[in-house]
């Protein structure tokens, strides 16, 4: 089967999991999406989540370790879908080819679509907080004596970069030239410039 979240094949504990959403009554299938929708536009908020899930478990007689699979299953062809920038009809058919019904799969491609700028917006920023730049220290020189006279005054910047790279910062070593600098800086007013425009 061609998918449209994904060219990899899929794994069947996929498949169970999405099809085990047909034995929710749709009362607690429209919950739990609503649930799964709110985490994924705000993953801050995971800790809710997990406490939302469990009352959810308790409240709808589910077994809690079952849920979880069937949430972390969901999620992944959400986050899938979401790299793809697949369509509400594209994921309502990828949905209905691995076990859902039409009609939950109606639910969840209408969620979608009046979710999409948030779980984009979300996947923007996630991207982009990986290797932050955390701190940057600089310092100008001059070439005061060298074997190779043409090297005599030119000037250099020595640039130290600390980035985070989400489980540890790393420092990162530059030696420029002056006009090597400037190119440098004009990019980085670029991406400021672009940054600020999204934000």
């Amino acid at each position: 089967m061609s998918y449209h979240f994904t060219s990899e094949p899929v794994e069947d504990q996929i498949v169970t999991d999405t099809t085990n959403l047909n034995r929710f009554e749709d009362e607690a299938f429209q919950q739990l999406m609503t649930l799964i929708f709110e985490f994924l536009v705000d993953p801050q908020q995971s800790s809710q989540l997990i406490s939302q899930l469990e009352s959810f478990a308790a409240e709808r007689g589910v077994g809690a370790g079952a849920l979880k699979n069937v949430v972390r299953s969901i999620i992944f062809v959400f986050k899938c879908a979401l790299k793809k920038s697949i369509t509400p009809a594209h994921l309502r058919s990828d949905l209905v080819l691995l076990g859902l019904s039409a009609e939950k799969s109606d639910h969840i491609g209408d969620l979608w679509k009046s979710n999409l700028v948030g779980l984009s917006r979300t996947a923007v920023s996630q991207t982009l907080n990986v290797n932050q730049l955390v701190d940057m220290e600089w310092r100008f020189g001059v070439t005061a004596g060298s074997s190779d006279l043409r090297k005599v005054g030119n000037t250099f910047l020595q640039v130290k970069l600390v980035v985070d790279r989400g489980t540890h910062t790393e420092n990162i070593y530059m030696e420029l030239t002056l006009p090597q600098f400037y190119t440098f800086l004009h990019e980085m007013e670029k991406a400021r410039a672009t940054l600020d425009y999204f934000s």
